[in-house]
């Protein structure tokens, strides 16, 4: 018996890295899953290697059509939802001084506007579902601040507080929500914003070492699941022990 039986799912973000992690972690416990994104050939050849438990569609979370052209595909496919995971984010590296408007507001509207649409877009499905659970990604950027990317940590910081207000306000309808803060992980947009690094990013670590998506799936899995039914509007650390302590 899967984890996830019974449950479907909706991910943003999911043609590769964590967001794929998740789809695949989510199809093996027994969820079916629609996978989002504006990677189209990459989504869909992900969903097709998942079978018939999986379905990709075109998804530009800065846009309020299409989250709800999501959630009409994921009705139409499975009847119900139960789960979103709000995984799509971009990073765009410059300090303050070098960052445009315009650079500072593409970010914004993919990692924080994306949140707050998906969230909103499917609060009538997971009612009528009797409930559900909404995982939102977010970052140690989310708790604490650094030098550099000034747009992507503002982002992560209003899903931190996105997650706290709307856990508060769907609680009633049966809708838990939660946010994830990854540290480093291996993914393509990690690796090209560590590319841009000049020292060892993870001496520090009590773990020393990068993590991986799968990590962060299987702590999406237990937060989309009825193991974590007494914990909403909580933030959850896979770091590696970044925020354990003082940087050394």
């Amino acid at each position: 018996m899967g984890r996830l039986d019974g449950k479907v799912a909706l991910i943003s973000g999911a043609a590769r890295g964590q967001g794929e992690a998740e789809a695949r972690a989510f199809v093996a416990e027994g969820a079916r899953v629609v996978l989002g994104d504006v990677l189209d050939d990459l989504g869909a050849a992900v969903a097709a290697d998942l079978g018939d438990t999986a379905r990709y569609v075109h998804l530009d979370v800065r846009r309020e059509d299409d989250w709800g052209k999501a959630v009409a595909a994921v009705l139409e496919a499975f009847g119900r939802l139960n789960v979103l995971v709000n995984n799509a984010g971009i990073v765009r590296i410059a300090s303050i001084t070098e960052c445009s408007l315009d650079s500072y507001m593409e970010v914004v509207r993919v990692n924080q506007v994306g949140c707050f649409l998906g969230m909103r877009s499917v609060i009538d499905a997971m009612t009528d579902a009797g409930g559900g659970s909404i995982v939102n990604i977010s970052s140690i950027n989310g708790i604490v601040g650094g030098p550099g990317a000034i747009s992507y940590i503002a982002s992560k910081f209003a899903i931190r507080g996105m997650t706290k207000t709307a856990a508060m306000e769907l609680g009633p309808l049966g809708i838990r929500v939660n946010s994830i803060h990854p540290g480093a992980i291996d993914t393509e947009m990690a690796r090209a914003a560590l590319a841009e690094v000049d020292i060892d990013p993870f001496a520090h670590l009590p773990l020393g070492r990068i993590g991986r998506p799968e990590e962060v799936a299987s702590l999406a899995l237990f937060l989309a699941s009825d193991e974590s039914s007494f914990s909403t509007g909580a933030e959850f650390l896979v770091d590696g022990g970044w925020l354990a302590g003082p940087n050394q």
